[in-house]
């Protein structure tokens, strides 16, 4: 098998085709993501999807998945109840901060329970985007808040719920994606605000935060740092702001490279994600032909890349020793109160 390579791949379905098989063992990527089209009501296929796309790398590859809460929750009833959105979360906060920190903490944990059962140990949260009026609803009610303040508390609590948990959290989506008021999926969000009202509102829950081990790039365009670029494909960008300025030393993966808000194929987006500073390249959406390319792109794990990596893998802990059902019934009596 080749060396292990920078890239997060996606898989078609709820089972591992053997042409996939086939091309994980030989692409060797560091991790695995998986999405509803990955995800039935039976606990039993999830645990065996994501032991399938292990056992095709021949080790104990990181497996993420976006279980935010609201709209962004890719595993459902009956495996695991419908949890309350960023926003619901803050309207919490908004009332007693002390109990909105608590159901940060409480439903990350309870994502953690949920989750590590079926195999999958990285969770794609905190949100530490701060939204702007206006903005696109592609963040939305995703985020906590639209002050820095709660976003980094509430932020700093969930992603500590998951590593209570057993498993590692990523933030997102560095260095903010919150007024941007285009949806990256689509089309390129160009914010041309000044780098004084970025680093007031923007920027300090990453900052606040910049000793996670993972975090995730966001496809947009600071004109006040880097006019040409996305911060996904911005060397500026994250040498002086995600590195330099938050301090973040953690493994940086970049958002979705299928999303079109990136131009080009997406070989050539892999090449510009892979040269210019993050670490490691995402790709969901399971499309073969499209990960012939991405893989053609990537690089092996080295240098600071594989350091952040390693980090990041040792940073895996066991389980603190909560009891679920008590847990369950302490976020449940928090609810009403949002």
């Amino acid at each position: 098998m080749s060396d292990i390579n920078a890239v997060i791949f996606g898989a078609s379905g709820l089972d591992l085709t053997e042409a996939e098989r086939a091309f994980y063992r030989e692409a060797n990527p560091w991790g695995f993501i998986l999405f509803a089209r990955n995800i039935s009501a039976d606990a039993e296929q999830i645990k065996r999807l994501v032991a399938d796309l292990r056992d095709s790398v021949g080790r104990n590859a990181p497996v993420l998945i976006d279980q935010e809460g609201g709209r962004v929750q890719r595993i459902r009833e009956p495996l695991c109840p419908r949890y309350p959105s960023g926003r619901d979360l803050g309207d919490i906060w908004r009332q007693d901060p002390a109990k909105g920190v608590r159901a940060a903490w409480l439903m990350s944990r309870l994502h953690a329970f949920d989750l590590l059962k079926l195999g999958v140990n990285v969770d794609c949260l905190p949100v530490l985007d701060v939204p702007i009026e206006g903005a696109s609803d592609v963040i939305g009610n995703r985020a906590y808040g639209k002050n820095p303040e709660i976003v980094t508390q509430m932020g700093r609590a969930a992603a500590d719920g998951l590593k209570a948990g057993g498993m590692l959290p990523v933030m997102k989506h560095m260095p903010g994606h919150g007024r941007a008021f285009a949806d990256s999926h689509h089309d390129l969000p160009v914010v041309d605000t000044s780098l004084e009202e970025l680093r007031a509102h923007d920027f300090p829950p990453f900052k606040a935060m910049a000793n996670e081990v993972m975090g995730m790039s966001a496809h947009v365009v600071l004109t006040a740092v880097d006019p040409d670029n996305p911060a996904t494909t911005s060397r500026k960008v994250i040498e002086e702001i995600i590195r330099g300025e938050f301090g973040f030393d953690g493994l940086l993966l970049s958002d979705d490279s299928s999303m079109n808000a990136l131009k080009g194929t997406l070989g050539e987006r892999a090449r510009a994600i892979a040269s210019n500073g993050v670490d490691v390249v995402l790709h969901c959406n399971g499309a073969m032909p499209e990960m012939l390319d991405v893989i053609a792109q990537v690089k092996p794990l080295a240098g600071k890349t594989k350091e952040r990596a390693d980090r990041a893998e040792a940073a895996f802990a066991a389980p603190d020793d909560s009891n679920e059902a008590d847990l369950r019934a302490e976020f449940a009596a928090l609810l009403p109160t949002a």
